[in-house]
Formats: structure tokens, C-alpha cells, sequence
């Protein structure tokens, strides 16, 4: 294993303000590390071309595990594993990749895998991580599951192309798993929800939240970020919309805010997006202007969200923002129909 060493001190979070045309500061739901990016290409031990969108869990002894998505120089990517005692620096990254696409066993995985998603099971004392397997067919999403982020139980493909940005949910629902993805069809590509009695077979396929139309900042493409958090008004879920626009698409977060017991049913929808590209390393990279994250972590105080996102398809990020924060925002900020 490598230890990557930040030059940044771990000190605090400096918020990245903006003003409107009256000159008052808006200050960010979410407020960047001021140590971004917190691990980029160079901190690998061994050639890569980019290291962004990396699940994210809590470790058993407290400490930090993502698990990011790396892109070869072949454009093909596979996961590895970088931890860290705070969350933010001295990572300690695998030497050697630490989940590869399997494509003799797996043959959905012929062009890699990427963008995992992490839940930690109570019930199952095991992580499920999903994935995206990207086929020749087009992304599908895969499951695995681990103890120890060192050996894994491969269950392959549980959604068929095109699908991805899927998480699955840490307990049952009544007597069923339920799993969050986001396919690609006619209706066009909105978030559904999937249920299943043994994690290998689903169905009972609905959708959870759809894509608005016209000009919204989310309009005909949304889908699932880091792995809801279940809170006592819901489950908490941060989205990413896309914008098309004249010079590329835009990649920006939303809430949305789903019923524990009958998560198909979306109880706050915000109307506009709460945190979007504005640094310098979300606006450039391998695909310019994008913050994607695919996990996030809960402070000892239960509140305080740790949030990892990949910057511009490039590198790790991580904003601080917290649960409390998040559903007064929505309360004062879901006015609209979808």
C-alpha cells in the first residue's frame, strides 16, 4: 500500500461563496475542503489516467474507505481502495487494484467497471457494493459484496443494460431488498426502484423520481448519487440533474426526500440545485464542469454529512454539509411539481 500525504493542513473547510446582483454572499449547503482535490492521479502507485467517483463507507474501526473508480491508460477502469484515519488526508491507497472487471467469469464486465456505490448491511454484517458493468451491450449495473474490501462475492449482473447509478438500501423493506438505479428507456432516464427477496432476482420496478421537462436545471436526465440516508422524516437522497447547454452538459446536485416505509413515494422534490461546478478542478478536467458523488459518510454527531464527489472526471473531492441543514433546505425549497 501507498501513503499519500496531504501539504494542505486538515484545519477546516473554506466555503466557496458567490454573490448575487445586489452583492450578498449565498452561502453553499455544501462547503469544500479547502485541501481540494484530496487525492488526484499522482497520489497512485502505479500509471493511471484519472481517479474520480469512488464509494464511500465507515470502516469498523473509524476509519475512511473509498473505493475509487481509476481509468487506465486503456480507457477502461477498475476500482481500488484508498483509506484514511480523517476522511480528508494521509490515504493509504492499495498498490495494486483492488476490485478488476472479470470479463472470463463476468463477461458483462468485458470493458470495465465503475462508479460503485457502497452500503454497509446490518442484517448481513457484509458492504454491498454496485456497480456499473459495462458491456458490450452498454452499462448494466452488478452487485458484490465484502467484509473486508479484500475478497468479494460476485453475484454479476442484476440490472440489464442500459442501467447504472445504483445503490442499494442497508435494510429491508417489509420483507424485501430494494435497490435504486437508473435505466435508460422510452419514458427517457429517471430514477427507479427495484425490490427482490434474495438480492438476485428483481422486480416490482417503479419509478421513483422522473426527469422534469423543458428548461429546468434537472430536465431529461437525473440519477442517483451517494446511497440514501435514512433520517426520521425519510430517506434522504442527493441527485445529480444534467443540463444540456450550447458548450456541453453540467452536471449538478439536488434533495429529494422519499418515504421510509414506501420509499417509492417522493415526499420534498427541491426545485433548484443546491451544489454545482464552480471550482477550478470541477470546471476543468477529462469532462469539464461535473461534481458526481458516489458516497458519503455520517459524522460521530449524526448530523454531519462527509461528502465525496468526483470533480470533472478527473480527481476526489469532499464537501461538508449536514442532515439537519439538508431537510431545512428542502423544507423552504420544494415548492414545484416534477
Amino acid at each position: 500500500m501507498t501513503s499519500v500525504h496531504s501539504i494542505v493542513p486538515a484545519s477546516g473547510n473554506k466555503p466557496l461563496t458567490s454573490s448575487n446582483s445586489h452583492g450578498h454572499s449565498e452561502e453553499p449547503l455544501f462547503t469544500r475542503y479547502q485541501g481540494n482535490p484530496i487525492l488526484t492521479r499522482n497520489d497512485w502507485p502505479y500509471p493511471v489516467n484519472s481517479v474520480f467517483n469512488a464509494g464511500a463507507t465507515l470502516l469498523k474501526n473509524g476509519d475512511t474507505l473509498l473505493l475509487c473508480r481509476v481509468e487506465n491508460r486503456t480507457g477502461h477502469s477498475h476500482l481500488c481502495a484508498a483509506r484514511s484515519v480523517n476522511g480528508v488526508d494521509g490515504w493509504i491507497i492499495d498498490s495494486r487494484p483492488t476490485l478488476m472487471a472479470s470479463p472470463r467469469e463476468f463477461p458483462e464486465e468485458i470493458w470495465g467497471i465503475e462508479d460503485c456505490r457502497i452500503t454497509y448491511v446490518p442484517e448481513l454484517d457484509k458492504y454491498a457494493i454496485a456497480y456499473t458493468s459495462f458491456s458490450r451491450g452498454g452499462p448494466g449495473v452488478s452487485l458484490a459484496m465484502t467484509t473486508d474490501f479484500e475478497t468479494f462475492e460476485r453475484l454479476g449482473v442484476i440490472m440489464q443494460p442500459e442501467d447504472k447509478d445504483a445503490a442499494l438500501l442497508p435494510r429491508k423493506i417489509g420483507d424485501y431488498w430494494a435497490l435504486i438505479h437508473r435505466p435508460v428507456t422510452t419514458l427517457g432516464a429517471h430514477m427507479w426502484i427495484s425490490y427482490s427477496p434474495d438480492l438476485r432476482h428483481w422486480g416490482s420496478h417503479k419509478i421513483m423520481l422522473e426527469a422534469r421537462r423543458g428548461g429546468w436545471w434537472d430536465a431529461n436526465k437525473i440519477g442517483l448519487c451517494s446511497p440514501p440516508i435514512e433520517t426520521a422524516r425519510g430517506w434522504l437522497t442527493i441527485y445529480h440533474g444534467v443540463r444540456q447547454t450550447a458548450s456541453g452538459s453540467i452536471y449538478r446536485l439536488g434533495l429529494a426526500l422519499f418515504d421510509l416505509d414506501s420509499p417509492e413515494l417522493c415526499l420534498q422534490r427541491g426545485d433548484s440545485w443546491m451544489f454545482g461546478p464552480e471550482a477550478p478542478y470541477e470546471r476543468g478536467g477529462d469532462v469539464s464542469d461535473v461534481v458526481f458523488p458516489c458516497g458519503q459518510t455520517i459524522a460521530a454527531d449524526g448530523d454531519t454529512i462527509h461528502l465525496y464527489y468526483g470533480a470533472a472526471d478527473s480527481c476526489m473531492a469532499m464537501a461538508t454539509g449536514s442532515i439537519s441543514a439538508c431537510l431545512s433546505w428542502l423544507d423552504t425549497n420544494s415548492h414545484s411539481s416534477s
